[in-house]
């Protein structure tokens, strides 16, 4: 017999609080340090990611 990772279902609280906030446009945006500014086309470009989904989006100054 092959060997069986054991799993582990997430909690409903986590699952909730990943989801809910988010799927309705209420993100909580931080703006990620580890490449803090961009250039495109000549403006400067900040780049933030959402602490609860994962999602990225930028923004130009």
């Amino acid at each position: 017999m092959s060997n069986v990772a054991p799993f582990k279902r997430p909690s409903l609280k986590k699952k909730a609080k990943e989801k809910t906030m988010c799927s309705h446009g209420f993100h909580k945006w931080k703006v990620v340090t580890k490449n803090q500014f961009d250039t495109r086309s000549g403006k400067l470009v900040t780049a933030y990611r959402c602490q609860r989904c994962g999602k990225t989006k930028n923004k130009a100054h």
